[in-house]
């Protein structure tokens, strides 16, 4: 028995458990490392080539802040020879708070005029402007993975025909 225990005993001795150079196993663990490098890179690519394009307005004295996207099946505008109004939405992944300000900042330098702000959990931030012949409503919501802005704006449009 004693000369079973000694030769089960060299046989455990004999088997390493790090892979044979040639063996299945080293060959799929480094297929694992090639597949795990080429999708961090495959994402490194995708996240530093995300879209520089201008984000869409229809009014060209509504500045959109970088990093929003539009979106076209939550947007609706409406023209008519005399009114332009317009339901703009676009998402990210902004602050709200600090979205909040830099909305603000950019709306005033752009000639609109501060008419009041409220805010609440549910609802989000609501800012209301005006500026001659034009009403700005921006709503800022925070969801749970994105962003939302909405900027609801109507224009009265100057007529270039005159009736005598």
């Amino acid at each position: 028995m004693a000369e079973l225990a000694q030769a089960v005993e060299a046989d455990f001795a004999q088997i390493s458990l790090r892979p044979r150079v040639g063996s299945c196993y080293a060959h799929a663990m480094s297929i694992q490392r090639i597949v795990a490098v080429f999708l961090v890179l495959a994402f490194a690519v995708g996240c530093a080539s995300v879209s520089t394009r201008p984000v869409r307005s229809e009014f060209e004295d509504i500045p959109v802040p970088k990093g929003l996207a539009y979106q076209p099946g939550k947007s609706t505008v409406i023209e008519s020879p005399t009114v332009k109004a317009a339901r703009l939405v676009y998402r990210g992944r902004l602050e709200v708070e600090s979205l909040s300000v830099a909305m603000r900042t950019t709306l005033e330098a752009n000639g609109w005029r501060h008419v009041s702000s409220t805010s609440a959990a549910e609802h989000g931030i609501t800012q209301i402007y005006e500026k001659a012949g034009s009403s700005l409503e921006v709503r800022l919501l925070d969801g749970w993975w994105f962003t939302f802005v909405e900027l609801t704006a109507s224009r009265a449009l100057q007529h270039a025909t005159t009736t005598k």
